[in-house]
């Protein structure tokens, strides 16, 4: 470690202490943040409703305060977006971030309040640097630039009082201008609306930098990777930038492009650390470079709470707080924050694979998985199959996704998979039955329903025409940032538009 990025090290040094006690004290750390909340909102139009100066305890709150979808709460935030105060947080909310679900063409403003930015989202950058220079005592991480490929704010403001964009571009636009010294390209090329023109400018002012670090989605980072390598005649990210060390991601899994990054990034001193930085707040670090899973960050202003998957949905589902949930049960993630959302389904699926500390795995979401046969094949099963299954056949897969189709005739059916291959399989027959091989092992549900062909047959592989994803998020208006191809639906609706595209 240098004498610059050590001497900076030792800010780090008590918070290192902090997040160790995550595996002693969660019971006391999460009542903590709950009874914080409750006290914060006591006063507010939503905190009035529910009584919240009465509410004492967590069974209380489980009791008093039903769980919430976005479309419960978007009448509040549409009056905070007109002026409005003291409605979900007494905090007055400037800032939205706009959600980016692609699964429904309706936008979600999620309140970015100061108390969430800085004690939250900001906070949780902080500690992944902090975890980051714990584990490689030999980081070199403050003598060179860090590299944050971000969404794109609105060019204009929603209204006199609020104005919103993708998260990463809200929290760039708000970041402390010391953070600038250290990071490029410069905040006005970074929050450019227009992604191709973005994208450009990003190459151009930042190939001759001297980069260590990277941020982003692994998608549209390794978009830029190659556009990089392309304007330098470069085969390989370490020969333009040498002292590269680290890639903070997130937002989709990380493992289908684990082999193309390190195809592209030969260097040995080369890291990856994944964090879970949404929309509604940051949630997750891996603090382990050898396990991939996440720690969840317990004192952030967030108090969670954990459904099972199998009862997302029912009138009455069973809720459960952090300390009470078991390993290995996939559970959709509810939240109340410091940015006025109250027991809120964010709409994501986790596993634990650790109590305390509590350490997960994300699933996949609530509304990304297929059922359609009793199979309950989650995105965490398509991801390990896809990934495995490249390495086996030498094939590289750039983008895909899956949904059941139907043969009435013969009351069965399939999975189809539409799938854009950077290097296609030699045989696709033989990718689509070790596919199918994977998937049974990682999921017995599948395997049940896989057996002797009882209800479903052979997956489906469609081979996508180059670039058929990036032109259907261009179509939606989603392209960069942290929009995503949606992996697994349980309907046809995504996958009928793209394989009309695909024919076009």
């Amino acid at each position: 470690m240098d004498i610059l990025t050590n001497t900076i090290s030792l800010i780090f040094r008590p918070r290192q202490l902090q997040i160790a006690r995550y595996a002693q004290e969660a019971d006391v750390i999460q009542h903590k943040q709950l009874m914080h909340l409750l006290s914060k909102a006591k006063n507010t139009t939503w905190g009035l409703k529910y009584d919240y100066k009465n509410i004492h305890d967590y069974q209380t709150f489980n009791k008093r305060v039903p769980l919430q979808i976005y479309d419960d709460v978007k009448p509040y935030v549409e009056r905070m977006i007109n002026g409005e105060k003291n409605l979900l947080w007494p905090t007055t909310a400037k800032w939205y971030a706009q959600s980016s679900g692609t699964t429904n063409d309706r936008s979600k403003f999620l309140p970015i309040t100061s108390e969430i930015l800085h004690n939250c989202h900001y906070q949780g950058a902080f500690d992944t640097v902090s975890l980051y220079l714990r584990n490689h005592q030999g980081s070199h991480f403050f003598t060179h630039k860090g590299l944050i490929l971000g969404g794109s704010l609105k060019p204009s403001a929603m209204n006199n009082h609020s104005f919103c964009g993708d998260l990463s571009a809200v929290l760039l636009q708000n970041i402390n201008p010391l953070a600038n010294l250290i990071r490029v390209p410069s905040k006005q090329i970074i929050l450019m609306n227009e992604w191709k023109s973005k994208m450009k400018a990003i190459v151009e002012h930042t190939w001759n930098k001297d980069v260590g670090n990277l941020s982003g989605v692994p998608s549209w980072m390794l978009t830029l990777i190659k556009a990089v390598l392309k304007h330098t005649g470069k085969n390989d990210l370490s020969e333009v930038w040498p002292n590269l060390e680290v890639f903070f991601h997130g937002g989709i899994n990380f493992e289908p492009y684990r082999e193309q990054y390190k195809a592209l990034i030969s260097s040995d001193k080369m890291h990856y650390m994944e964090t879970y930085n949404a929309s509604e707040g940051f949630f997750g670090i891996q603090d382990d470079p050898a396990d991939k899973s996440l720690l969840l960050m317990q004192d952030y202003g967030t108090f969670y709470e954990f459904v099972p998957f199998c009862e997302v949905g029912s009138d009455n589902p069973t809720v459960l707080p952090l300390t009470e949930v078991k390993k290995d049960v996939n559970y959709a993630m509810v939240i109340s924050t410091t940015g006025g959302l109250w027991r809120y389904q964010i709409g994501d699926t986790v596993r634990f694979t650790s109590l305390y500390p509590h350490k997960f795995i994300i699933t996949g979401r609530t509304k990304n998985f297929i059922n359609a046969f009793g199979e309950e094949l989650m995105v965490d099963n398509a991801e390990k199959a896809v990934s495995k299954v490249c390495i086996l056949t030498g094939s590289k897969v750039k983008e895909y996704t899956a949904a059941p189709l139907f043969n009435l005739n013969i009351a069965k059916g399939c999975h189809q998979w539409l799938i854009e291959f950077e290097k296609e399989p030699e045989s696709l027959s033989n990718f689509a039955l070790l596919l199918d091989k994977e998937l049974q092992d990682l999921n017995s549900d599948y395997e049940a329903k896989r057996y002797k062909e009882i209800s479903l047959q052979l997956p489906e592989i469609v081979i996508a025409k180059k670039g058929l994803f990036y032109e259907w998020l261009k179509s939606k208006d989603k392209l960069g940032g942290q929009h995503k191809i949606p992996r697994l639906s349980n309907d046809r609706k995504i996958i009928e538009e793209l394989l009309k595209l695909n024919q076009a």
